[in-house]
Formats: structure tokens, C-alpha cells, sequence
């Protein structure tokens, strides 16, 4: 991601953050399978780092399956709310960061890295997935979940080009296909555990990774 790319994309997501903290989940209870997944697959040590964490919810509501949570996103004002999210409920091992991974001090060691809901939004996925591959261990779990719009393309593809145009769709949205997601990933060297569509509709598609 480049510096001027990433500007932009801050901004929109910095306007954005205080009515996405007010929104509520618009699918609970695949929100809740979601989670109930990825925390089959985490452990009391693990040292997880959040790809595009938002607000930290997420985060926070894994905080207590873990040892450590470093919540990251390129948003300074979706790292604000977390923080004052982490403070209020007096949360002690996570850590809202501004950054991306492998920027200075946000080059792990870490035994888990998440992305949910984020790679269709950034400018290069595969790189995104190689530089999460690059900071893990062997035995590393890579876990996300990613809407897959391109069997809807002809609804999904004008409608973002047209909310674009008023700036209320980020810069980047990618429509994929599940099966071309989990080529990506195992593509880069991850070995895929678990998939998963939480909810089927559009579908959300979850892929749960491990690095060899």
C-alpha cells in the first residue's frame, strides 16, 4: 500500500468510524459462529495481531482466549474509539495500534494474525496475505473471513462505483469468488484447515490457515 493510498483510505475510514462505532451487527448469529470458529483454533499463549481491527470489538471480545492482542488499523480515529473502548472496560491485554503490518514495532512475533472483513477493501490482498505469511511462525494460523460479491457482480459492481462517486465506498473494494480467496491464500504457502460461509448469503466466506 502506498503512502498517498493509504492517506486516502485513512480519511475515509476516519470520517466514517464514530457512526460504524454506533452500528450494530447486522448478522448475530453469524458473527457468533464467526468467533465460536476462530476461537477453536486459538490458544491461553497465542500472540494475535488484528488486520484492520475497526474499533477493536472483535478484539476485545477475544482478548479473553489469549495472551495478547494487538489490534491495528490505518485509521487514527477507528484506534481512538478503541482505545477508549479497551479503558472503559479496563482491558489490559490489548493494544489498538494506527499502522500496518511490518511497520516498526507491528512485526510480530505473533502465533495468530486475523482479518476479518477486510481483504476485499485493500489495494493488494495477495501482498497483504504474503506479509501476514512472512510474520508468522511454522505452525502460525492465519484466520479471516471476507465477503465474496462476485457472483453479484452485476448488482455490487455499479452500485460501489456509484457510492464512490460521493465518497460513501472506500477506494478499494475486490468482488472475489471463494474458491479464487482460497487459491490467494494457499497461493502464498498457507496449508487451509477450515472454510466456512458465515452467513451463506453473499456468502462471507472463512478460511482458517496454517502456515507449514
Amino acid at each position: 500500500m502506498t503512502a498517498m493510498t493509504q492517506s486516502t483510505d485513512a480519511q475515509f475510514w476516519d470520517r466514517a468510524a464514530r457512526k460504524y462505532a454506533q452500528s450494530k451487527i447486522s448478522d448475530m448469529e453469524a458473527y457468533q459462529t464467526t468467533m465460536a470458529r476462530t476461537r477453536a483454533h486459538l490458544a491461553a499463549s497465542d500472540r494475535v495481531f488484528e488486520l484492520g481491527c475497526g474499533t477493536s470489538s472483535t478484539a476485545l471480545l477475544l482478548a479473553p482466549d489469549v495472551a495478547h492482542v494487538t489490534a491495528s488499523d490505518i485509521s487514527a480515529e477507528m484506534i481512538e474509539i478503541g482505545k477508549e473502548k479497551v479503558w472503559d472496560g479496563g482491558i489490559r491485554n490489548v493494544t489498538p495500534v494506527q499502522g500496518v503490518i511490518g511497520d516498526p514495532g507491528l512485526d510480530g512475533p505473533f502465533d495468530v494474525i486475523l482479518a476479518f472483513n477486510l481483504l476485499h477493501l485493500v489495494p493488494d490482498p495477495e501482498a497483504t496475505i504474503a506479509r501476514a505469511f512472512a510474520q508468522l511462525p511454522s505452525g502460525g494460523r492465519f484466520i479471516s473471513k471476507t465477503p465474496c460479491m462476485a457472483g453479484k457482480r452485476w448488482i455490487f459492481a455499479p452500485l460501489i462505483a456509484g457510492l464512490r462517486l460521493f465518497g460513501r465506498a472506500p477506494t478499494h473494494v475486490h468482488l472475489f469468488r471463494t474458491d479464487s480467496l482460497e487459491r490467494m491464500i494457499s497461493d502464498t504457502g498457507f496449508e487451509i484447515v477450515e472454510t466456512g460461509d458465515y452467513p451463506r448469503r453473499m456468502p462471507s466466506h472463512f478460511v482458517v490457515a496454517r502456515k507449514p
